[in-house]
């Protein structure tokens, strides 16, 4: 990858990324909705810039594949009629009936995090995957399926998921993807598994260790100097 830049690439011994969250206390974290709503739902919080023709495709074999299963999409953007409805038009060209997805305009910020507790299931955008957005789905508890790719923007949550502990969340294709989703789907021990922990674990990753992600950088640094 190092071979794509003309600055030499210098890594960082604890990556490059640090989460601190915007709102705390943050919301509370609830069950998964599914053992409510009687099914899953997936969803997204992501720059609509980030839709692509084969996100709507394979996001689309997901829905096919999970009977009875919604998707959920929020960005400022939905607050556009004709957007929402070329969103929508997307979805229909690929069988899907469009009762089933739900577009959510912009939102205060810790009204949006409080809306994690609708979704069971975080579908990342590709080639370009989501940043702050995965870490706080994560944060709420939301497993996040992403697919990494060779692009460094296509690799920014699995570098959470990593650090976390919980790159089983990342698939290695399109097809592996659409997998990952249909088997998490399938699995409410699971779903509730991560709703219980993942926040913990956030707190005790590397990712949320300020001080020493900010001495790790400053030591680096300070070698680059010397």
């Amino acid at each position: 990858m190092a071979v794509q830049f003309v600055e030499p690439i210098i890594s960082l011994p604890i990556g490059r990324w640090c989460y601190s969250p915007a709102i705390d206390p943050a919301p509370l974290i609830s069950d998964p909705p599914s053992i409510k709503n009687g099914y899953i739902t997936f969803g997204s919080f992501n720059n609509t810039l980030k839709y692509n023709d084969q996100v709507y495709a394979v996001w689309s074999k997901i829905l096919l594949a999970v009977p009875n299963s919604k998707l959920i999409l929020k960005w400022r953007t939905f607050n556009d009629p004709q957007f929402k409805q070329s969103v929508l038009d997307q979805f229909a060209s690929h069988g899907i009936d469009t009762t089933r997805i739900e577009l959510r305009g912009p939102s205060f910020h810790i009204d949006m995090l409080a809306q994690y507790q609708d979704i069971d299931i975080a579908l990342d955008p590709f080639p370009f995957s989501g940043g702050v957005t995965s870490c706080e789905a994560l944060y709420m508890g939301v497993p996040v399926i992403t697919w990494p790719q060779k692009r460094v923007v296509s690799r920014q949550t699995y570098a959470f998921l990593s650090s976390i502990g919980h790159a089983e969340l990342a698939a290695q294709d399109e097809t592996h993807y659409i997998q990952k989703a249909i088997k998490l789907a399938k699995s409410q021990t699971e779903l509730l598994h991560y709703r219980q922990t993942l926040r913990e674990q956030m707190f005790t990753s590397p990712l949320m260790q300020v001080s020493d992600f900010t001495q790790s950088l400053e030591r680096t640094l300070m070698q680059l100097l010397n």
